[in-house]
């Protein structure tokens, strides 16, 4: 069985979280979800537990980062093309994500971000794999 990650996330509204990602496309596994909790599947093998703040805390004694006001981390999702990078950022923000930081393009490389509605930070990339490697091999 290949390894799978499970990104754990604090939600303010469990309910508006889930019609974000649901606007965007991705689905839930209801075998790992519950009034507190929403299994958002990413793909095969990449899975964010959006947990409601009262449950998120009963796997921490740290206290929750307020991600209006700061970063705990950036998640990056991978794209098949340029257009499906813009077609999901797009898409989320038309279901009220908002921008996060302006657009990055290399040539081989191209991505944009946004935040969900908790504030947390997501990036979507495409990359030209072999032109990566050309580039990196030539030193740019």
């Amino acid at each position: 069985m290949p390894q799978m990650i499970f990104v754990n996330l604090p939600v303010k509204d469990l309910e508006t979280s889930k019609a974000f990602w649901s606007k965007l496309g991705y689905s839930f596994n209801p075998q790992f979800s519950d009034e507190k909790a929403a299994c958002l599947v990413i793909s095969d093998t990449i899975f964010a537990m959006l947990l409601t703040e009262p449950r998120f805390k009963d796997f921490t004694k740290k206290e929750i980062a307020d991600a209006a006001t700061s970063t705990e981390v950036i998640l990056a999702l991978s794209a098949e093309s340029r257009d499906k990078v813009d077609e999901l950022v797009d898409a989320a923000l038309a279901a009220g994500g908002t921008p996060a930081n302006d657009p990055q393009d290399y040539g081989f490389m191209y991505g944009r971000s946004f935040q969900d509605p908790d504030h947390h930070l997501w990036e979507v990339i495409w990359m030209d794999m072999e032109a990566a490697t050309e580039a990196m091999a030539q030193g740019e």
